[in-house]
């Protein structure tokens, strides 16, 4: 087995046993509170896959998933480790909110158009200020997403609660709602939204541009080694900014399409963790745009069957947060063992050419 495959094997094999180490563990947590681990995880299944029905609410929560993941996987692949993409959603579904307060849009489709990307405009100026901050000040991009996504957080309950507030929402402060003309809605007549296309649209495009263009190449190269980067000319900051600036976008437009698809106004409800969740489906799906779809609805279906475990076993909803705390610490942990699960065997060497003494020209 030469070093390409053990790579490619690795790649699969880690997120697959750190996956079934994670639910092991969680029907261990299940156990030790008096419940059948079995049960749990036939459960887990079924309320995640099990009918049309579940498969509707997995897609639908796997949708925000892909395009939070995107947040941490472009970055990733020109070497930050971005973890605020809960700040660039909440502010993105708030541009989105208040749009039609500043300017009418057109009551189509249209319309819709110019509120998702004016929430992927907020989401992309804020991760891309954390390049500028890694590339001109030096500050730590894990260190400054992370409070960048406080202080996004804490500005959004301000307005919303203050400001931007519709008067006629009492007891749960929101913005104005967004007229029914600019919603999106069900595909075919289901409960699974327009968000599903928008998040399949751009992770395979995203992974087209980093794996098939120079630009992505670039990108890759600036995240595996900088200072090789610019020694040969490429602009080293400027690829760093951009990346931020993409994966920002998707986090706002997830914002964007929650406002639009979900909760029809900007509320206390777009802060639910799907930032923090897009983080796991990233090291999950190894920063690949194109595994982070089929993650994201894996983890999509975890999340819908939270419910089932309340009704049927009598778990809190939150317990397969659990299960996610599980899977992030054993991803980490698995990096470990990179370069040691397969034996990669050494190529050997060429025979050197000996040339007879007859054969050689004389000069």
């Amino acid at each position: 087995m030469n070093a390409r495959h053990a790579e490619t094997l690795e790649s699969v094999a880690l997120p697959l046993l750190a996956m079934g180490g994670a639910l092991l563990l969680f029907g261990a947590f299940v156990w030790f509170g008096g419940k059948s681990p079995v049960d749990a995880w036939t459960l887990l299944f079924k309320g995640a896959f099990g009918d049309w029905f579940s498969w509707q609410n997995s897609l639908q929560r796997a949708a925000p998933l892909m395009l939070t993941a995107l947040c941490v996987a472009v970055p990733a692949r020109a070497g930050l480790v971005v973890i605020g993409g809960e700040g660039a959603l909440v502010l993105g579904g708030l541009a989105c909110a208040t749009l039609p307060s500043v300017i009418t849009p057109p009551a189509n489709a249209f319309g819709s158009a110019l509120l998702l990307l004016a929430a992927g405009a907020a989401g992309a100026g804020w991760i891309a200020l954390v390049g500028v901050l890694r590339q001109r000040r030096g500050v730590n991009e894990t260190i400054s997403s992370l409070l960048l996504a406080y202080i996004a957080i804490a500005l959004f309950k301000h307005l919303v609660e203050g400001p931007l507030r519709d008067p006629a929402s009492l007891n749960k402060p929101s913005t104005r709602p967004i007229a029914d003309a600019l919603l999106i809605g069900g595909i075919g007549g289901s409960d699974i939204h327009w968000g599903l296309a928008f998040g399949i649209v751009a992770c395979i495009a995203l992974g087209l541009w980093l794996f098939q263009t120079p630009s992505g190449f670039a990108t890759r190269v600036v995240g595996g080694n900088l200072r090789a980067a610019l020694l040969v000319g490429l602009p080293g900051t400027r690829l760093i900014v951009i990346a931020c600036a993409i994966g920002g976008a998707c986090a706002g437009l997830a914002g964007g399409i929650e406002v639009l698809a979900v909760h029809t106004s900007a509320n206390a409800a777009l802060i639910a963790g799907l930032g923090y969740s897009g983080i796991l489906v990233s090291f999950v799906a190894r920063h690949n745009p194109w595994v982070v779809m089929p993650v994201a609805v894996l983890f999509g279906g975890f999340g819908a069957a939270g419910s089932l475990l309340q009704r049927r076993m009598d778990l809190p909803d939150a317990s397969v947060l659990v299960l996610q705390g599980f899977a992030f610490l054993l991803i980490l942990a698995s990096e470990a063992l990179r370069g040691k699960l397969f034996v990669v065997r050494a190529t050997p060497a060429a025979a050197p050419v000996v040339v007879p003494a007859s054969a050689q020209v004389s000069t």
